[in-house]
């Protein structure tokens, strides 16, 4: 595919930014399921977030381009090629992952409304009504302004600087995989839906992973390229789950207990390698050191904040504390990857543990310092549920750099988890 070709002569009619219901990430609909099962009738509100608030997203984003691209989401459903990958499809082992009563709710949805508002350099855009509907906007939200950004950049320039810039990206993408093509054991898969620089560039660098690294390239979190390009589809869960099931809690005893009533939700949907915790929504430490021990008999862990050596130390520790063998375990890295840190990482641990990669936006949007004012370096946006039930959400993951909420809940949530004093790190993404 000539992309830069593609891209100087792309209508959105053409090219939409959002192809499909399932141009999202797997363990999106995953968690989909879960809630539709356990939280039908749980109303949540999601609300985007731009963490690097340099990045003025209303200036450069036309709001008709906007509005245009959202309701476009909103026409789409499932196309019966879609709907019979999910239902006869084979995932972690298992067939028919995806419920009968799910799916016939899932081939009749249609997205529900937004809210979308202009406050100063910024975008106000929120959904609102049942959390098993309004979930499976965020993804597709997030996907939407980050590619109207990297249009914005793209319509400035010529057709042959178009050519030259896909030329050095694909170059830097091709030189990563070099790098990483000599790490021997190496388990790696595409994190970068959310925060990728396009649809196309997202697909482009799937098929190069596929190509470079082999069977080293274990899929893909994107369903649609997962279909498209007959590859895994790849995903657990994520802090949604607990930040929704915490702030439903009538008590400072049920928020304790919130974070293991939502594993124990999914232990009894799910086995193998979709038993994957994720501990840092409330802090890793405190979270392993209160956790039942059913639960060190899961799989793995994924590593999502802080700093990851620190939270592979805490697994592996907490692991041997329970009477577990952390090299029958494995260890997920997916915070703001690149490969000398993945390199570095594996080199620390693979010998201990099993360890895997999720590979998110310095894949699919690495074009720092390839215009001019670095217009095309990835920035830190995200869409989260804000509220459930009309209260609200908070998380501290163990960066303090990416809590969330009010003030006063924060330090409730703090003291309910024991949560004392957090190293601040940089957010790259």
């Amino acid at each position: 595919m000539d992309i830069a070709t593609r891209v100087y002569n792309h209508k959105w009619k053409i090219d939409p930014i959002i192809r499909s219901l399932i141009d999202t990430d797997f363990y999106k609909l995953l968690m989909c399921q879960s809630v539709f099962r356990n939280k039908p009738d749980t109303t949540v509100t999601f609300s985007l977030i731009n963490r690097s608030a340099h990045v003025p997203l209303a200036r450069l984003i036309d709001e008709g381009e906007l509005r245009e691209q959202l309701d476009h989401i909103r026409s789409l459903s499932l196309s019966r090629g879609e709907s019979t990958w999910l239902r006869g499809n084979t995932f972690y082992g298992k067939r028919q992952m995806f419920r009968p009563d799910f799916m016939e709710w899932f081939e009749g949805l249609r997205l529900p409304p937004y809210h979308l508002e202009r406050k100063g350099d910024q975008y106000e855009l929120t959904f609102e009504g049942k959390w098993h509907e309004v979930m499976l906007w965020e993804i597709p939200a997030l996907a939407v302004l980050m590619e109207l950004r990297s249009r914005a950049v793209l319509d400035q320039m010529g057709r042959f600087e178009l050519q030259v810039l896909y030329a050095r990206a694909m170059t830097r993408v091709w030189e990563k995989i070099e790098r990483l093509r000599e790490v021997e054991d190496l388990t790696i898969a595409d994190f970068g839906t959310r925060r990728r620089h396009s649809f196309l560039w997202q697909d482009w660098c799937v098929q190069a992973m596929i190509e470079g690294l082999g069977e080293k390239f274990t899929g893909t979190s994107n369903c649609l390229i997962a279909m498209r390009r007959e590859v895994e589809a790849i995903g657990t869960n994520a802090h949604e789950l607990p930040m929704v099931y915490s702030a439903l809690a009538d008590s400072d005893a049920e928020l304790a207990q919130a974070p293991y009533d939502v594993l124990s939700d999914w232990h009894d949907e799910h086995e193998g390698n979709l038993r994957i915790i994720l501990p840092d929504t409330y802090g890793t430490q405190g979270f392993l050191d209160r956790a039942p021990d059913w639960l060190a008999g899961w799989t793995g862990i994924r590593i999502d904040s802080g700093d990851p050596a620190k939270g592979a130390e805490v697994a592996i520790n907490w692991w041997k504390e329970r009477g577990e063998d952390p090299a029958e375990k494995r260890v997920i890295f997916s915070d703001g990857l690149d490969v000398q840190q993945i390199q570095d990482l594996h080199a620390q641990f693979s010998d201990r543990t099993k360890v895997s990669f999720g590979w998110g936006t310095l894949l699919t949007n690495d074009f720092r310092k390839l215009v001019p004012d670095d217009a095309l370096a990835p920035f830190s946006l995200v869409c989260k549920a804000v509220a459930a039930n009309g209260r609200p959400t908070v998380k501290l993951s163990d960066n303090p750099e990416k809590a969330m909420g009010p003030a006063d809940e924060i330090e409730r949530y703090k003291r309910v988890f024991g949560v004392g004093r957090q190293e601040r790190q940089a957010v790259i993404v």
